[in-house]
Parts: C-alpha cells; structure tokens; sequence
C-alpha cells in the first residue's frame, strides 16, 4: 500500500534533490482546488474560478511547500540552524521544519505587528522567538546581515530553494485541470510566491521564464522536461492599498493593513515579480482593507471557506476585475488562498459581532429565535 509522502517526493524530478538526501517533510502540499461556484454564478460572465486553498497545508499556510526544500537542503548543507524575519507564516513554518529536523530556529517579528495564531505556532514549536522594534522590512534588513554569522540558513523567499518547493503549487494545479487556467490571482506581499508560481506554471509548459530560474538555483536547468500543456495563465497580482509597492513604484517606508501576512513595504522577489508579470501580460492591482475584509467574510459565507485575510484579496481583486471586463468572459480562473483563517480568528471575530444570541436556557425561546431567522 501506498500514499502521499510529500510534495518533494511527487515532484522529485523536477526539484533540486539528489539521491541519498534526508528529506525533512511533514507530508505538505496536494491541496484542494475548491471550485467556488456560488461566486461563479454570482460574477456571472460565464467563468469557472478555483481556489487553491494553501491553508491546508501542516502548518495552515503556503509557507510549508517552500519550506520542506529550504529546510532539507539546509540540513544537506550541515546547519545547525534556520533563522527568518517574519509576518507570522514565515514563522511558523520555519519553527515546525526546524523541530521535525531537529535543528534551532530563529524567528524576527514586528513587535506588535503579528497574528496571535501564528506566534503561537512558532512558540509551541521551540522557535526563539525576537520581537524587534520595527517592520518586517526592518527583520528582514537584520536577517540579511546574519548571513556570516554562523551554520545557520536564512529561509526567507531569498533563499532560492523556498521558491523551488513552492512552484509545485502550479504543477499541481495544472494536474488536477488537465490544463493551465486562463488567470492565475494571488496575493502579493514579498513576492517570492507568484515568481514561483509563474516558474512552475512555465516549466510545466517547457517553457524557460524570463525570470531566469536558474538564476535561483544552479541545479534548475537539469530538470526540464517535456511540456505538460502548451498554455501559461496571465498572473495577477493582489496587494493591500496600505502596503502596495507594486502600485506605488517603489518601496513602501511604513506599510499598513489588516492582512498582516503581505504588511510588507520593500518585498525580496521585486524583479522576479515584474518579470512574471510582465511576461504573462498580468498586471498587480490594490484593494482596501474593507474590500479584503468583506471578501473573506463572503468566501466564509457564501463558499464555507475561511481564509485569512491577506488570502482573501486574491478572490476580491479577481471578482472586481471580472466585473470590470479586466478578466474576459468564459475564463478558468485559480486563486491562490495563501492561509487558513484559524491564523488570525481576532480579526474574523471582530468581523461577525452581534451574530451571537444570548438567550435563557428555554427551548421556548430558542426555537423562537430560530424560527424568527428562518
């Protein structure tokens, strides 16, 4: 008997392994493409729309596709230690791939700045734990500057082995449709993701990108293959008015927004991003926090899929260019939903005050209550 081992086992000729590595896995990757239908009717324009819901990966986030190939290859490299700043996902990522390694990991948080559900994953795991005085961009500036300071290995998206677990995400996609979707949306905050993303979709189709791939790993060019499909989405990307470098041209001083996962001002993968997007011929667009929130209230409520809100703006941006005509009728459309929203249940909370009824302990009243609702 057989079964899923991972996403480096599924796709070990396509990644950066050799014979006789340990690989470090927590049995991440194949998760769901969701149809969300009920958003499809209601867009109307006779579209088909797929949520890759990434929240269902071991730690809750996309984080982990990245992660089981840093982590691995940091191991094969003799680390004694992974270190990352980190919005949250980062985090806890970093902190479960380091304990199933048995190795020490490092993890710079904004001070203040970060969802409680992901510091707790990252505590529970045995991270140490450095709240600084400053942003992410600020974490990441120090984390660079870690990098001769001993065995440890940065696992940020700069660490070009995170982008190589990560593009699986697209070949898995193309598997389960057959095909490539017409548009791939997806949040955008560091941008390691939808450089991944558009590697992997390319590959696929055996085609180099311009965003040079091997550029990210000596090893890349050994693992072409014939093409899949013939076809690449258009890429688009999503970012929060309060934290949107890509709209703004340049680097953003002091980042905000309620989608605390892509609060990032100066994102690692900027040049790689323009390519992917400038090659699919995509485009990034911004949403408000009250258009991020009011699309994850109704992922939640109209599809039963609840994702934290930075996942949320992938399904908004797209849902308004569907309405603007950006998206063309007929179109098979993927989202990429990068987190579960158990990360950050305060702000889901916040968002469905008064939906509790505090009510005596009489089934009189209950059933008034129900029936008044019905």
């Amino acid at each position: 008997m057989s079964h899923y081992l991972g996403l480096i086992e599924r796709y070990r000729d396509r990644l950066p392994v050799t014979p006789g590595m340990r690989i470090i896995s927590l049995v991440e990757g194949d998760t769901p493409l969701v149809p969300l239908d009920n958003l499809a009717r209601a867009a109307g324009h006779d579209v088909k729309i797929y949520a890759k819901f990434e929240g269902l990966n071991p730690t809750g986030s996309f984080k982990d596709r990245g992660m089981t190939m840093a982590v691995t290859q940091a191991v094969h490299e003799g680390t004694q230690a992974v270190i990352c700043a980190s919005t949250g996902n980062t985090s806890a990522s970093a902190a479960a791939y380091a304990a199933r390694a048995g190795i020490r990991s490092f993890v710079l948080i904004p001070d203040g700045k970060i969802a409680l559900g992901k510091l707790a994953q990252a505590m529970i795991q045995g991270a140490v734990v450095i709240q600084i005085q400053g942003n992410f961009d600020d974490g990441m500036r120090i984390v660079k500057d870690m990098a001769d300071a001993g065995p440890l290995a940065i696992v940020n998206s700069i660490n070009p082995y995170r982008l190589q677990g990560q593009k699986t995400a697209a070949f898995e996609i193309v598997d389960a449709l057959g095909r490539a979707p017409d548009y791939h949306c997806i949040p955008v905050g560091n941008a390691g993701n939808i450089s991944a993303y558009w590697t992997g979709f390319s590959e696929y189709a055996g085609v180099r990108p311009a965003t040079a791939a091997c550029a990210w790993c000596d090893d890349v060019c050994r693992f072409e293959r014939p093409a899949v499909c013939a076809s690449r989405p258009v890429m688009v990307g999503y970012q929060a008015a309060g934290a949107a470098p890509f709209l703004r041209g340049g680097p953003v001083a002091d980042p905000e927004t309620v989608a605390t996962a892509i609060r990032i001002g100066n994102p690692q993968s900027w040049d790689l991003a323009w390519a992917a997007v400038r090659e699919s011929g995509g485009w990034f667009a911004e949403l408000t926090d009250e258009e991020i929130l009011a699309t994850q209230k109704l992922l939640a409520e109209r599809e039963g899929v609840f994702c934290e809100p930075a996942s949320a703006i992938s399904v908004g941006g797209m849902l308004r260019d569907i309405e603007a005509g950006r998206i063309k009728s007929g179109s098979v459309i993927t989202c990429t939903l990068t987190g579960h929203g158990l990360k950050d249940p305060d702000t889901a909370i916040r968002q469905s005050q008064g939906q509790v009824l505090q009510i005596r302990a009489e089934s009189d009243l209950v059933k008034r209550a129900i029936l008044d609702r019905l």
